[in-house]
């Protein structure tokens, strides 16, 4: 179940692209979960409609209990599990700046302060500066994941595959999206 709800915030977040949801579908029956509309998930093509791969999704959710966060929540999961992921070394420096164009939100002084950290490395950062960029984001990244809540449960942490991304994003400087 970890990783339909895992899955809810990524998709919510937008984060989870809709062709990759029949697979995730399946994965989700090898694991025990079971209703029709993950059944039938699981049955399609990744190259289905949009509309009706993300209309079984929900689907699926709702018959096995798992609900779908708010946006706000799903982007501060997304910017805990960024964070979570650069202290375990599981993601870069780099990689945690390049996902930033994503949907995430920040509402308690370490997510702000780990997002404005992350925003920070500009295309004109030269190379003398990225070293002290990068451990000020290792530090904000420790004291975020230190002090969340979201850290705690395992649906906050990052997934290792790469993630798609969106438009929309919110954060210091940034509006909410659509």
């Amino acid at each position: 179940m970890d990783r339909l709800q895992r899955s809810a915030w990524q998709y919510v977040a937008e984060v989870l692209p809709p062709a990759e949801l029949p697979m995730l579908a399946a994965q989700a029956l090898v694991d025990g979960c079971d209703s029709p509309a993950l059944r039938e998930l699981a049955g399609l093509p990744g190259r289905s409609d949009e509309r009706e791969i993300r209309e079984l999704f929900v689907q699926a959710l709702h018959e096995l209990g798992v609900p779908l966060p708010d946006e706000e929540t799903a982007g501060r999961r997304l910017l805990v599990g960024l964070a979570a992921g650069l202290a375990t070394a599981e993601l870069s420096p780099e990689d945690v700046a390049g996902r930033l164009s994503m949907a995430v939100a920040a509402r308690t002084p370490e997510e702000m302060r780990f997002l404005s950290v992350a925003v920070a490395r500009g295309e004109d950062t030269g190379a003398d500066e990225l070293p002290r960029w990068e451990e000020a984001l290792r530090a904000a990244a420790r004291t975020l994941t230190a002090s969340s809540a979201l850290a705690a449960h395992p649906e906050a942490l990052p997934d290792a595959s790469p993630a798609g991304s969106s438009p929309r994003s919110q954060g210091p400087g940034r509006g909410p999206g659509p």
